[in-house]
């Protein structure tokens, strides 16, 4: 059997000489080119930390109602988002995105992958105006999480921006 030399890079970048056998026999001259195999070394990834899913029992839920879309947030105490979705996210276009009814749709979507992870306890912050702040409350509460409390986060102005001067008519 012909024998076969292959340059490797060793770990500090020294070209290496090896002799390998080939195993499968070469018949014709012709064929001698295509059946040599040169090998190269290769570098194998560090082996990346899977990600461990926790299990959590007590989070909070942002339900962002605006006007224009309701968003809703799954997070644990600390901040670090569980899960979230909004309307646009779960189909709805245009207008239909404030509704009350695109608010519980949202709230299913977010619970069922909220719920995977052990969430069971959740307080709830709602900002915004818009109308799907009510019925995504009721949704949390037929979707099986138990609601300890409930802050309306809406920012208010403190005496706001200044106003006008009066129209003189």
């Amino acid at each position: 059997m012909p024998e076969e030399k292959v340059i490797n890079k060793d770990s500090e970048n020294k070209e290496v000489l090896e002799e390998s056998k080939s195993q499968e026999p070469i018949l014709d001259s012709s064929l001698s080119d295509v059946s040599k195999t040169k090998t190269k070394n290769t570098t194998v990834p560090k082996n990346k930390k899977k990600k461990v899913s926790k299990f959590i029992k007590k989070g909070a839920v942002h339900v962002l109602a605006t006007y224009n879309n309701t968003i809703i947030t799954f997070t644990d105490i600390n901040g670090n988002v569980i899960a979230w979705s909004s309307a646009g996210k779960c189909g709805f276009k245009g207008p239909k995105k404030a509704t009350p009814f695109a608010a519980s749709i949202i709230v299913e979507d977010a619970s069922s992958r909220a719920k995977d992870r052990g969430l069971e306890e959740v307080i709830v912050y709602v900002k915004g105006v818009g109308l799907g702040r009510d019925s995504a409350i009721r949704a949390l509460n037929t979707n099986g999480f138990t609601i300890t409390n409930i802050k309306d986060i809406t920012p208010t102005p403190h005496n706001g921006c200044r106003k006008r001067k009066p129209r003189r008519v």
